[in-house]
């Protein structure tokens, strides 16, 4: 692979895990380039100039090199703007971020994506309702990456999905007569077309949309479990 230089690029810290005695290797979002990792040489000494930068959650200007797997950072600069997040906020913004790290290819870039999940950072540090936000970024994700079917209309007949008819989403092929056999979401005509519009507002239908994105994000991650979901879970109990 050719060696480049890429400077000044928008990023986000996803992960990071220490490398070698003085090192950290960080998982970057950035808006035109992905998903990709990076090596922070000597972020973990007292000096470094990385030191206090690497931070979840806030806006960076990244500049790195090579043109191995993994590149190295050479340069982050912080960006401001987004104040840090405590509570059930920051646990929600981990969950994006495992989100991401398991359902994004590296070095497949998704600038309309990166700008979502920037606003939806933005909103959560604002104090903004929780599940409206997690939904609205899930939906994001799943479409980003193609796995959210069409919603207006049905796969099985082609025919305009009805506000006030029931419909099972069937993964793999789309929204379908509820009364239909095979394994499927069960789901309202009005969370879908509300879906379809990108409204998540609406408390009387939170509980199917989150029902969807459950069912659709565990299948495409393989029935794997996510850390963050177990984390929030005892949080909540406690």
């Amino acid at each position: 692979m050719a060696r480049q230089r890429i400077e000044q690029q928008p990023a986000f810290v996803l992960h990071t895990q220490p490398w070698r005695e003085t090192s950290l290797i960080v998982e970057l979002f950035s808006r035109d380039h992905g998903r990709l990792p990076l090596v922070a040489k000597g972020a973990r000494r007292p000096t470094s100039a990385f030191r206090g930068l690497l931070m979840g959650f806030q806006p960076l200007l990244a500049d790195w090199s090579g043109g191995g797997e993994v590149r190295t950072l050479a340069r982050a600069e912080w960006q401001g703007g987004i104040p840090l997040l405590a509570g059930r906020a920051l646990l929600s913004a981990y969950y994006l971020n495992e989100l991401l790290v398991q359902l994004m290819p590296r070095e497949d870039a998704h600038p309309a994506l990166f700008d979502e999940y920037a606003e939806v950072l933005r909103a959560l540090s604002a104090g903004q309702p929780l599940e409206a936000l997690l939904r609205r970024f899930e939906f994001a994700l799943l479409a980003a990456m193609g796995y959210l079917p069409r919603l207006d209309v049905r796969a099985d007949t082609g025919e305009p999905v009805r506000e006030d008819a029931r419909y099972l989403l069937i993964i793999e092929e789309g929204v379908v007569a509820e009364g239909r056999a095979g394994q499927g979401a069960p789901v309202s005509g009005q969370a879908l077309l509300q879906l379809s519009r990108g409204e998540f507002s609406d408390a009387g239908r939170r509980a199917e949309l989150k029902q969807l994105s459950r069912s659709l994000i565990s299948h495409h991650l393989g029935g794997k479990r996510l850390e963050s979901r177990r984390v929030f879970t005892e949080f909540a109990e406690l």
